[in-house]
């Protein structure tokens, strides 16, 4: 159905671009792949433009010749969004990457999408300024990714999801037209949420140019502990029963021992005792402007977990040891991909019904005969399940796994819960919305896209 690129094609995008088109095997098969599992799919041409009007103008050309895009920005994601399924043209966001004002007077942002996450979140903290969502990937990750997944990350359980800081954003939809989506303040009740509406929708609707972010007052002070466990039900318990007591962390993460100790392989680093005995860990962080408070907190979530079977509970001591508590955490992801082929699910439930996941797991491993690793953000009930490979037949792997998936995604949907919290749909989820939307929501969802890009070039064969 879609137009394959010829030499008419290429030579409109080199007049626009210049050398800033890529043709070449090397740079195609270096933009064939994302961080999800071991998928390839090679485009025609990467293109790199860096102005919004470059953008449109490559919309436009490929709206009329029905030429498919994939927008892409670093390529970190764990649903396939960006690969390129059906070739056609990889349009690269990396060189829209400038940080175009911090206005300090109304606490904002205004960014292109290629900037790095952690880059942003140094350049506003200079100001004394705060944007929360910190991805695992965020030291890799773009701006413009995290809008399209809608990322959290692990402060997203006390100050929310990159959805709560958006306030306005430039795009480019299908046929070139650019336009704003809403407006830069605060509070905006002016007709359809235009802007929440692409936050989340991978790509597939139009391509973001410009974003405006809401930002905080930067916290100046954080404790961290880690807390080891030997049973990881009950550090899955004991996750509720801290917010029970009305105590909201900054971070609520949880690791099973595999998780940790491959992280502790993976980065070489082994400062943190890690027993055979330690089935689960919970890393607890608290911050604020109020030490002593901070104190308190500390005290409040250690009552709670004397309910709890525990071994030795560490508090890191420097702003070095709470580094490598979170270099830890944050290398998990990377650690089990280097351990083994994994498939990775993004599960979510109401945090009471986190242990009841994690048991559900386990028990649909050994139904099926695979190992998992489980990690994740504990406070808002979102766990990763990393599926080993390990000695499982490529038999079973290729077929009779999905089978496992859809009925972990059944339970977790019967939980009140659904089948992605912050890695979206993309490719590799699709075959299972139908578990979370009955027919008319999906059409629904069609439906938008279709109103969007009524000849479906951008990203196609993702969500549906």
């Amino acid at each position: 159905m879609y137009h394959q690129i010829n030499q008419e094609d290429l030579s409109f995008f080199k007049s626009i671009l210049g050398d800033r088109c890529k043709d070449d095997i090397q740079t195609r098969e270096a933009y064939n792949h994302d961080h999800t599992e071991d998928l390839k799919f090679t485009p025609h041409v990467v293109l790199f433009p860096q102005t919004t009007n470059e953008v449109s103008e490559i919309l436009a050309h490929c709206n009329k010749h029905q030429i498919c895009v994939t927008p892409a920005g670093a390529r970190t994601g764990l649903s396939g969004g960006s690969l390129p399924i059906y070739g056609g043209v990889l349009l690269s966001c990396e060189k829209l990457n400038k940080i175009i004002e911090i206005d300090q007077k109304n606490s904002q942002v205004t960014t292109e999408p290629g900037v790095i996450t952690e880059i942003l979140q140094n350049a506003v903290k200079e100001k004394g300024l705060f944007y929360p969502p910190d991805p695992a990937s965020k030291g890799s990750c773009f701006i413009g990714g995290n809008i399209a997944e809608n990322s959290g990350g692990p402060k997203a359980v006390k100050y929310g999801v990159t959805k709560d800081y958006v306030l306005n954003l430039e795009i480019v939809l299908p046929d070139g037209t650019i336009m704003w989506t809403g407006a830069n303040v605060l509070k905006n009740a002016t007709g359809y949420n235009l802007t929440q509406l692409i936050v989340g929708s991978e790509g597939t609707l139009a391509v973001v140019t410009k974003i405006v972010l809401k930002l905080i007052p930067h916290p100046t002070h954080t404790m961290l502990m880690l807390v080891p466990f030997f049973d990881a039900t009950s550090a899955c318990e004991a996750v509720a029963s801290i917010f029970n007591q009305g105590i909201t962390p900054s971070g609520m993460e949880f690791m099973e021992h595999n998780a940790l100790k491959w992280a502790q392989l993976f980065t070489e680093d082994y400062s943190i005792e890690i027993k055979k005995t330690h089935a689960a860990h919970l890393l607890i962080e608290v911050d604020g402007f109020d030490a002593e408070q901070l104190i308190k907190d500390c005290e409040a979530i250690m009552g709670v977990l004397e309910q709890f079977e525990t071994d030795e509970i560490l508090f890191a001591e420097s702003e070095a040891q709470k580094n490598t508590l979170w270099n830890l955490r944050r290398k998990v992801g990377e650690a089990v991909k280097v351990q083994s082929v994994y498939k990775e699910e993004d599960t979510v439930v109401p945090r009471f019904e986190l242990p009841r996941l994690l048991q559900t797991i386990k028990k649909i491993g050994e139904q099926f005969g695979f190992e998992t690793v489980c990690y994740g953000h504990a406070g808002d009930g979102n766990l990763h399940v990393n599926i080993i490979k390990g000695d499982l037949s490529d038999d079973f792997w290729n077929k009779e796994l999905s089978v496992a998936i859809r009925a972990l995604f059944t339970a977790v949907v019967q939980m009140g819960g659904t089948i992605s919290g912050e890695h979206g749909i993309g490719l590799v989820q699709k075959p299972y919305m139908d578990i979370a939307f009955d027919t008319k929501g999906l059409d629904l969802m069609r439906g938008i896209k279709s109103i969007f890009d009524p000849k479906g070039i951008l990203n196609p064969g993702k969500i549906f």
